[in-house]
């Protein structure tokens, strides 16, 4: 069974992504049961045992997370169940992507056109929102650089492990 302090820190986590991100719940607590469990492979049934949750809940939060590749489902040789684990490449900077910022000013580009005889309060958000959206998709790049260098220093270091990024069967 799990420490109280993991399940604690299982509902912190729920509660943060489903605040910051809109996840379910259960997604979240399943997310953050997964960073502290032991061992780091779960089944189905001992992650709905350790979190208090039906396997349908569990099974459906798994879901979720593999569709934004946090999670994924190993299953090996002559086992036959899957045990779930925190995808290691997840780890990797994966949300730098910006072309979505510069799809995200074109798309209010486009509303801003609309307003093209507004007032300029009324054109405001839109207008600051296309800003934003073009700074972000100038600055990530170089932001996701930064990132890797600083990384790479930390686990020259030692601040930082070596991760593993090696796929079990799926």
């Amino acid at each position: 069974m799990p420490a109280d302090a993991e399940i604690v820190f299982a509902d912190h986590v729920g509660r943060f992504y489903a605040r910051q991100y809109g996840f379910p719940p259960m997604a979240g607590r399943l997310l953050g049961y997964l960073f502290v469990c032991e061992p780091a492979a779960q089944t189905i049934d001992e992650l709905s045992d350790a979190l208090l949750a039906s396997r349908s809940a569990i099974t459906g939060a798994v879901k979720m997370l593999e569709s934004f590749n946090i999670v994924r489902r190993d299953r090996a040789a002559g086992e036959r169940v899957d045990r779930v684990t925190i995808d290691p490449e997840s780890r990797q900077p994966q949300n730098f992507d910006s072309a979505i910022h510069k799809e995200h000013a074109a798309l209010f580009r486009e509303g801003l056109a609309l307003l093209s005889d507004s007032a300029p309060e009324r054109r405001a958000p839109l207008e600051e929102t296309i800003a934003l959206a073009e700074f972000l998709g100038e600055r990530l790049p170089e932001l996701r650089d930064e990132w890797l260098v600083r990384r790479e220093n930390l686990r020259r270091t030692g601040a930082l492990p070596t991760a593993t990024t090696t796929k079990g069967t799926r």
